[in-house]
C-alpha cells in the first residue's frame, strides 16, 4: 500500500476508539482531580501522572496570554529528558501554586531529576498551565494551592490502571465555561491500525464558542465522523435566546483558554513529541472558535510513554498517523467536554447553562 493509499484509507474509515475512549487508554497514565473547597469556590486542579520512570514530554503554547510553569524545561534543546507529571489548573496564575504540591508528593517518593549522590536528592519537573476562572463561584480568592495539587496527584496515584476519567465540572474544569456555556474536562482516545494508542484530555474554558451559532451543533461534531444531527429550529432558537440573556449579564466577559494533553504509548523523541503538540492545536481550532488570540492561554502538552516502537514502514512518515490522530482525538475530547456537564453553573460569577439543558442529548455518541 502506498502512502497516498494509506492516507486515503485513513480518511475513508472511522478511527477505532480505545476501550474507555479516554486518556487512560494509554497504558501507565493516571488522571486525578481535586476541587477547591468552600462556599464561593468554583475551581480545581487536574493531574496527569506518568508511569514509574517518567515519560517524554513537550509543549506548544499558541495563546497570547498563557499562564504556565516549567514549560521551558520541555524544549528539546534543554537538559530534562523525562517528567513525572503534568498539572492543569484553575485559578489563573495563582493556581500554578498547585504544582508545588505535586512536586512535594513526587519528591517524597524519590521521583524527579537526580541531582545528588543520595537517591532522595531529586528535583521533580512538573510542567503546568492554568485557565482563568477567578471569581467564577463568587469568591475571587478561592483558587487552587499546593494542597489542591497534592490531593489531585494522590487521587491519580490511587486510581487503578486504565481507570475511567471523570469529565465535566471536575478538577481544572470545575469552573470552566465556553462561549457562555458550561465547559469542563473532556477526554477521548484512538487506537491506530499499528496498535499504537493516542489519547487526549482537555480543559475547555473559552470565550470562543464550541457550538455553531447557525445550527446548535458542536463545531467538533462535524469532524468526528458521520453526519451530526441538527437540533430542531425551535429548540435552537430558544437556546440562543437563553444563552444571549446569560451572556448579557456578564461584565467583563470570561477570559479565554483551552488546555490539552495529548499522549501516546509510542516511543517518540522529544522533537517528535514537540511536533505532536503543535499539530494537536489543529484539533482545538476545529472545535473552538476563535482560538489563539492575544488573551488566550491555549496550551498543548504532548506525552509519550515509549511502550511501543513506531512502525518501520513507511519510514519517518509513520509519524504522520499519530499526528493526524492527535488532532482528531483532541477535537473529540472537546466535544465530550461540552456534552459532559448535565447541569449549568449559576451564581454570583454568572449564569452558564449546560449544553444538555439547552439541547438535550442529541449528540451523544
Amino acid at each position: 500500500m502506498t502512502e497516498q493509499q494509506r492516507t486515503e484509507q485513513q480518511h475513508a474509515e472511522p478511527q477505532r476508539k480505545g476501550p474507555l475512549d479516554a486518556l487512560t487508554d494509554v497504558a501507565g497514565l493516571r488522571v486525578g482531580h481535586a476541587r477547591v473547597a468552600g462556599e464561593g469556590a468554583l475551581s480545581g486542579t487536574t493531574v496527569v501522572l506518568a508511569p514509574e520512570g517518567g515519560m517524554v514530554a513537550a509543549v506548544d503554547v499558541r495563546g497570547g496570554g498563557p499562564g504556565t510553569r516549567e514549560t521551558d524545561a520541555l524544549d528539546p534543546r534543554n537538559v530534562v529528558q523525562r517528567i513525572d507529571a503534568v498539572v492543569l489548573t484553575g485559578g489563573s496564575a495563582y493556581g500554578l501554586d498547585s504544582a508545588g504540591g505535586v512536586m512535594a508528593w513526587l519528591e517524597e517518593r524519590g521521583r524527579g531529576v537526580r541531582v545528588g549522590p543520595d537517591p532522595a536528592h531529586v528535583v521533580p519537573v512538573v510542567p503546568a498551565a492554568c485557565v482563568f476562572d477567578l471569581g467564577r463561584g463568587g469568591d475571587f480568592a478561592a483558587r487552587p494551592d499546593a494542597s489542591t495539587g497534592r490531593a489531585a496527584v494522590a487521587a491519580a496515584a490511587a486510581s487503578e490502571p486504565h481507570a475511567r476519567v471523570a469529565t465535566g465540572a471536575v478538577g481544572a474544569g470545575t469552573g470552566a465555561v465556553v462561549g457562555g456555556l458550561k465547559g469542563g474536562v473532556g477526554t477521548a482516545s484512538t487506537v491506530l491500525e499499528s496498535g499504537i494508542t493516542v489519547g487526549a484530555l482537555v480543559v475547555v474554558n473559552a470565550v470562543g464558542s464550541a457550538v455553531d451559532p447557525a445550527t446548535g451543533v458542536p463545531y467538533g461534531a462535524y469532524f468526528a465522523g458521520g453526519r451530526p444531527e441538527h437540533p430542531q429550529p425551535a429548540v435552537h432558537e430558544a437556546a440562543r435566546r437563553r444563552l444571549a440573556e446569560a451572556r448579557a449579564k456578564l461584565a467583563p466577559p470570561p477570559l479565554n483558554t483551552t488546555l490539552a494533553v495529548v499522549a501516546t504509548d509510542a516511543a517518540l523523541t522529544r522533537a517528535q513529541a514537540h511536533k505532536l503538540a503543535g499539530t494537536a492545536h489543529d484539533g482545538i481550532a476545529r472545535a473552538v472558535r476563535p482560538v489563539h488570540l492575544l488573551n488566550d492561554g491555549d496550551t498543548v502538552f504532548a506525552l509519550a510513554t515509549g511502550a511501543r516502537e513506531l512502525p518501520s514502514a513507511p519510514g519517518p512518515l509513520a509519524m504522520n498517523e499519530i499526528l493526524a490522530a492527535g488532532a482528531d482525538t483532541v477535537t473529540r475530547a472537546i466535544v465530550q467536554a461540552v456534552l459532559a456537564p448535565t447541569a449549568g453553573a449559576y451564581g454570583p460569577g454568572g449564569d452558564f447553562p449546560a449544553y444538555r439543558e439547552l439541547y438535550g442529548g442529541a449528540h451523544d455518541g
